[in-house]
């Protein structure tokens, strides 16, 4: 992959995400998580320090309420209790109610039932994104049976069918997480190689990208951008401070923190110097 995207295409993305991210920071979209109980605080923190507004609802008779009201929804499946499970049914309903987009993240699914079941019934619901590893991208389009729990046993590459066939099958964007992220509509590639693997050693670190995903995206509807360049701009300017926080950390520990300053120290005018992106139409 080229290290930089051809001009006539880095005029379009790069613009667009540091078009969002000041929109985002103007207005602070209402970001509301029924994420996993390991990452709740870690999202949170994620959202408010990129300039967001973040709401963590998982109640039964609140979620669907919230879901309404709310700029953009994450639906995690990291630990998906009875009351999360039906929270999660319940935002969703809601959501496509009230045209709010939603964030399906389909958390170690394949090998294991409950989730499995549940991301099967969800995605019908037509996420305005989906995203995961490689591993659960192919779970949840049928084509292998999972990963190794949190962790990707597949390569990004491998997942890119089962991304063009969700999207096409569901009309959602879909992220596949990885050295190199994937993100298609299934009209449109576009493939980031900005980040660290840093971001594998923190608890949360792609669970917290789906919410920034739910953020950008509710950004982008009210400045009528499309999804994908939502998906991908939360991508871009996430794996951006991913590594600035990666230069100046000595471990994963140092690396959280550092992250939570980078995200809120990245500026719309940084993005086109660090983009290492590359788009290209099916």
């Amino acid at each position: 992959m080229s290290d930089r995207l051809r001009p006539e295409s880095e005029s379009t993305l790069v613009a667009s995400a540091a078009e969002l991210l000041s929109a985002l920071r103007e207005s602070p979209p209402l970001t509301h998580c029924i994420t996993n109980t390991v990452v709740t605080g870690f999202t949170a923190n994620v959202l408010l320090a990129l300039g967001a507004a973040p709401a963590m609802v998982d109640i039964v008779d609140e979620a669907g309420l919230f879901a309404g009201v709310a700029s953009g929804v994450l639906i995690n499946l990291g630990t998906p209790t009875p009351e999360q499970r039906a929270a999660s049914l319940e935002a969703v309903a809601g959501a496509a109610a009230a045209g709010t987009p939603w964030v399906l993240d389909p958390v170690a699914i394949g090998s294991l039932p409950v989730r499995t079941a549940l991301a099967h019934s969800l995605v019908t619901s037509r996420p305005a994104a989906i995203r995961g590893n490689a591993s659960e991208i192919l779970a949840l389009a049928g084509l292998t049976a999972g990963g190794r729990g949190v962790d990707a046993t597949d390569t990004t590459d491998a997942a890119s069918d089962a991304a063009l066939a969700l999207a096409a099958r569901h009309g959602s964007v879909v992220a596949v997480s990885g050295p190199i992220d994937l993100i298609t509509d299934g009209r449109r590639v576009v493939r980031i190689a900005n980040g660290d693997e840093l971001l594998t050693r923190v608890t949360g670190g792609g669970c917290a990208l789906g919410a920034v995903m739910a953020a950008f995206l509710g950004t982008a509807r009210t400045a009528e951008i499309d999804p994908l360049t939502a998906v991908a701009s939360a991508s871009l300017v996430y794996t951006i401070a991913a590594e600035r926080a990666a230069a100046r950390a000595s471990g994963p520990g140092s690396f959280a923190v550092e992250l939570l300053d980078a995200l809120a120290a990245v500026e719309p005018q940084d993005i086109a110097a660090a983009a290492r992106v590359e788009e290209r139409a099916l």
